[in-house]
């Protein structure tokens, strides 16, 4: 491929944050009597009210409370788990790179505007993004492509010269129906299974060469 942008999602992408997502989760899944006894009990890529849409389904909750409330009650305590989460290994040097070779780099996730800024002073890393798209801006998160496509248009530059890294099958659907090329970062062996469909899976940034992106 011709490589002119690339895309970054945020969680479980540039940073380590799925077990404070996770913890998140199973702290407001506490007031209905629901222990999790996964590190990772929701779907990553989605949304947060998108994943209350689903415990609630699939544990029988019965409350009055709407997705929206639930995701904001597991957003506060992600809030608080902040100065917990880390970046992922070579992060920063990937990035680097890329401006220097003068390729626009963006991010695009589902996550609010609200997280994310705290996510910018807890880490230092708007400086590495040109633009940035969140939840706050589309109508349908992932899969739904409507995120990708709203930082292409934001880029002026065509889809097909657009490289997307990802961590979830959600992500990497929404990044194939936007018609961009994706590499998938996998956690561990388990988790890079569900991400088959994207165009190459590693497990750290480093792996990425010149000329495995040419070949994309």
């Amino acid at each position: 491929m011709e490589l002119k942008a690339v895309i970054f999602d945020l969680d479980g992408t540039v940073i380590a944050d799925e077990d404070e997502y996770g913890e998140a989760f199973a702290k407001v899944m506490q007031q209905f009597g629901i222990k999790l006894t996964s590190k990772y009990p929701h779907i990553g890529g989605i949304g947060v009210g998108e994943n209350w849409d689903v415990f609630i389904k699939k544990f029988d909750i019965k409350t009055d409370k709407t997705n929206d409330e639930l995701g904001t009650e597991t957003q506060k305590e992600y809030l608080k788990l902040i100065p917990k989460i880390t970046l992922k290994p070579g992060f920063v040097e990937f990035a680097e790179w890329m401006r220097n070779s003068e390729v626009i780099v963006a991010l695009a996730t589902s996550n609010y505007w609200s997280a994310v800024d705290k996510l910018f002073d807890h880490l230092g890393i708007e400086k590495y993004f040109d633009f940035v798209t969140t939840g706050d801006e589309v109508k349908s998160k992932k899969p739904n492509p409507e995120v990708f496509d709203i930082t292409a248009e934001k880029m002026g530059i065509a889809t097909e010269n657009c490289l997307v890294l990802e961590d979830s099958s959600a992500g990497i659907d929404a990044a194939r129906k936007a018609e961009m090329k994706v590499i998938a970062i996998a956690r561990n062996e388990k988790h890079k299974k569900s991400l088959k469909r994207a165009d190459y899976i590693i497990a750290d940034f480093r792996e990425i060469t010149l000329d495995l992106i040419t070949q994309l």
